[in-house]
């Protein structure tokens, strides 16, 4: 146990760091289960096929340009850039929330195919997996709140524990990102 304390201190890696990184592979834990359960689902006859929504895709381009704004954020923050770091933060934010309305306008789109979250369990498991990730984007988009509080509340000064408070904001919007990105290919692949 030592040595991987040792090891943890001799790479820098900071403990919020590294608990953050645990919970997102908890996170990803989460998912394999879902994709899991999909998969043995969808083995298991009875299942629907239908097109997935076409604000899934756009979801997808929002979500991956607002992780491009939060890294130039942060690369702004780190170079001392202050406006480009708020209004990077800003526009980051506002496409998290622009991913969230278009997760739901899916939704509606699915309604309207005919596909109900009680109906087929081919819908209903796009709609679980689907509204969790959401959920974590929310929580995402919570957390960069609270950092845009502090860029515009708190003196612009790059301070160590500021920077660590963005790489985990960062680490944290990448992976729900790139989880997105999987969930949308997974659901592609099962259809064909």
């Amino acid at each position: 146990m030592s040595v991987a304390l040792e090891t943890l201190r001799n790479n820098k890696i900071h403990p919020k760091v590294f608990a953050l990184v645990t919970a997102c592979v908890s996170m990803t834990m989460l998912f394999a289960a879902f994709t899991s359960a999909y998969v043995v689902r969808q083995a298991a006859g009875n299942w629907l096929e239908f097109p997935l929504p076409t604000y899934f895709y756009i979801s997808t381009g929002i979500i991956i340009l607002s992780s491009v704004f939060l890294h130039g954020s942060y690369t702004s923050f780190k170079n001392g850039k202050e406006a480009m770091y708020k209004g990077l933060m800003v526009m980051s934010a506002l496409l998290g929330i622009g991913f969230v309305i278009c997760q739901v306008l899916g939704f509606y789109e699915m309604e309207a195919m005919g596909i109900e979250l009680t109906g087929n369990p081919s819908g209903s498991f796009v709609y679980v997996i689907a509204a969790v990730h959401a959920a974590h984007v929310l929580a995402g988009i919570a957390v960069l709140t609270v950092a845009m509080m502090h860029a515009f509340l708190l003196p612009f000064k790059p301070t160590p524990a500021r920077k660590l408070r963005f790489q985990q904001t960062i680490i944290y919007w990448h992976f729900v990102d790139i989880l997105w990105v999987y969930l949308l290919f997974f659901f592609i692949l099962q259809q064909t």
